[in-house]
């Protein structure tokens, strides 16, 4: 479970049968706060790259930008490739079976956003596949 920031936009890529992938960034922050014996413990954000599939993918595409404050349901996957120059690269990604924007909805009546679902659940079969 992440709670973040959106740090760029989300890169959607479409395969068969109309089916969708979204990608991108995601910050979460943990607060500076100081110890009982005074010691400073500065702020700390990590960045997690969210995989989205399918259904999530299309409501992310549609509703999903930087900035936005997003609550994130997952499993975490590793995997690992090699780049142009032959050398072994890792990424971890979460892929996301849950979501629920957090940020506030516009004022504006007439975007369409108001009758658009919030929040949307994946099935566990509903994954990417591997």
């Amino acid at each position: 479970m992440l709670i973040g920031n959106v740090g760029k936009e989300p890169e959607i890529r479409y395969y068969e049968a109309d089916q969708a992938i979204a990608s991108f960034p995601l910050a979460t922050t943990e607060r500076a706060y100081t110890l009982q014996n005074g010691t400073q413990v500065p702020e700390h954000t990590d960045w997690h790259n969210i995989v989205l599939w399918r259904g999530l993918a299309k409501i992310a595409e549609r509703y999903v930008h930087k900035g936005d404050k997003l609550y994130i349901e997952g499993r975490i996957r590793y995997r690992s490739y090699d780049d142009q120059k032959g050398q072994r690269r890792y990424v971890t990604e979460i892929l996301g079976e849950n979501m629920e924007l957090l940020s506030p909805k516009p004022a504006n009546p007439n975007d369409g956003f108001a009758s658009e679902p919030t929040t949307q659940q994946g099935n566990s079969n509903d994954s990417a596949p591997f």
